[in-house]
């Protein structure tokens, strides 16, 4: 089983850069897309063959999530039931008969790290949602989770201790996920790997120097290990200052 998730940074900018080819090469059962910016009716995707799931925020032009999957679910629902967190179009859950497929864009912490407070509320509402969802069975978490988790998730670490995506906060949130019963999927083959990045600026020549950090994951719970066959960051497809990530299931 093929999964894939790729923050698009707009779908449309993206489709005009070669999205469908990929999409439609890549193959994935479960194919997740973050930063869509869009509202309903303003794009016409032709993905034959796959059922699709879109969550908009309520801010034009912002944030967004899409899902297209091959077998259709049990359920769909979005957001994850608490008002405050679900205006902006951030999550899809799709339940299939073994495990919840959880797709989420996590909010960034901005500039001087304006917004982190409220993204310290995000992140214990999300982790008790899916710490829920893992009661009942398995669960698959992929998207763009805003953070460097380790030192080794980014180029240069010492300049950026204060700097959104990779405070002392937002880290330790993410070991919280984890100890919640959640494995971080790339880690778990490439726990030593250096210089694999997901997200580049578009600054400074970010991605021709491999400037990155790695903010993109699939994160499951930790009775899915023994199904593990690869994680993968496909780091030489454009289309975005993202990339693809990619798991791969038994």
């Amino acid at each position: 089983m093929k999964l894939i998730s790729w923050n698009v940074n707009g779908l449309r900018a993206a489709v005009n850069k070669g999205f469908l080819e990929y999409f439609k090469e890549a193959d994935a059962d479960i194919f997740s897309i973050q930063e869509t910016k869009l509202q309903e009716g303003q794009i016409d995707l032709e993905t034959e063959g796959y059922f699709q799931y879109w969550n908009y925020a309520q801010k034009k032009g912002y944030s967004g999530v899409a899902v297209f999957t091959k077998k259709e679910p049990l359920a769909a629902t979005y957001g994850i039931g608490v008002e405050e967190h679900d205006q902006e179009g951030r999550v899809i859950t799709l339940e299939f008969e073994d495990f919840f497929h959880v797709t989420v864009y996590t909010p960034n912490s901005q500039q001087e790290n304006a917004r982190l407070a409220y993204r310290m509320q995000w992140e214990d509402a999300f982790r008790g949602y899916v710490s829920r969802l893992h009661e009942k069975k398995p669960v698959i978490i992929c998207g763009d989770l805003n953070v460097a988790h380790q030192e080794i998730d980014l180029k240069n670490p010492s300049t950026n201790h204060r700097s959104a995506g990779f405070t002392d906060e937002e880290r330790g949130k993410f070991t919280e996920l984890l100890e919640a019963g959640f494995v971080d999927t790339f880690r778990y083959f490439y726990p030593d790997a250096t210089g694999a990045y997901s997200w580049w600026s578009y600054r400074f020549h970010a991605r021709k120097n491999n400037a990155g950090w790695r903010i993109d994951y699939y994160v499951v719970s930790e009775e899915l290990t023994e199904r593990l066959k690869d994680a993968k960051i496909h780091s030489t497809v454009m289309g975005s200052d993202h990339c693809p990530v990619e798991l791969e299931l038994q």
